[in-house]
């Protein structure tokens, strides 16, 4: 299954291809964030879809409502399959991002997921720094359920909180679930992590690995077994 999403955090389109070389035999379904879409704009992402991969853009839109449909208009334009927001922006700009994707769509409409917390965000943070007093499971749950009342295909979380939500928003509700990382891999600057064993069982539909693949010496080898953990074997 293509559930495992490499996360393309690289400088430059240079570096990019040079480790799409790596994956050879292969066709992973590919994340492309802030560094590497701001660094090479647009094109990046269309030269990629035109190797045969799928594509998550990751820019995490948090605007207005009017300015995110526009964006999201756009975004649909480059033909990905999945791009993402922040769930703190409220019902009214998810809804806006939805009716943007659809309109900027030829085929078929790229899904739209939330980011419910950053995986670098843990209660003491949110407390302190974000002045947010409820529990960080109920700040999840509670923008997770916004996102569903928004008509969007699910969130980004924690692995930590998948079962979580699918208890609150429904098993077809997805959930794509970074900070994963090896058992023998650190954590780097991410809290809430775990390994795509205890994610698989945590009820994550797509996990986003970044470091212990892009980072390893063999990605390749790394990535292949990363997807046979994650998918039980198979």
């Amino acid at each position: 299954m293509n559930n495992v999403i490499i996360a393309c955090d690289f400088e430059n389109r240079i570096q990019t291809l040079e480790f799409l070389k790596k994956m050879e035999g292969t066709n992973p379904y590919l994340k492309i964030g802030m560094e590497l879409f701001y660094g090479e704009g647009p094109s990046i992402v269309k030269e990629i879809k035109e190797l045969g991969f799928k594509i998550f853009l990751d820019l995490k839109l948090h605007d207005i409502p009017n300015t995110v449909r526009k964006a999201m208009i756009n975004c649909a334009k480059l033909g990905v399959d999945m791009v993402n927001l922040h769930a703190a922006g409220g019902i009214q700009m998810m809804k806006a991002a939805k009716e943007g994707l659809i309109e900027g769509s030829s085929g078929k409409v790229p899904l739209l997921i939330a980011v419910t917390q950053l995986t670098s965000i843990d209660q003491e943070i949110l407390e302190k720094e974000l002045l947010i007093k409820e529990t960080i499971q109920n700040t999840i749950e509670t923008y997770a359920k916004n996102a569903v009342a928004a008509g969007l295909d699910g969130v980004v979380c924690s692995p930590l909180e998948s079962t979580l939500i699918h208890n609150a928003c429904g098993d077809d509700f997805l959930t794509i679930t970074p900070g994963i990382r090896l058992a023998s891999n650190s954590k780097d600057d991410q809290k809430r992590v775990t390994t795509p064993e205890n994610a698989r069982e945590l009820g994550s539909n797509f996990i986003v690995v970044g470091r212990s693949i892009t980072g390893s010496k063999d990605p390749l080898k790394s990535y292949k077994m990363i997807l046979k953990e994650f998918n039980n074997g198979k």
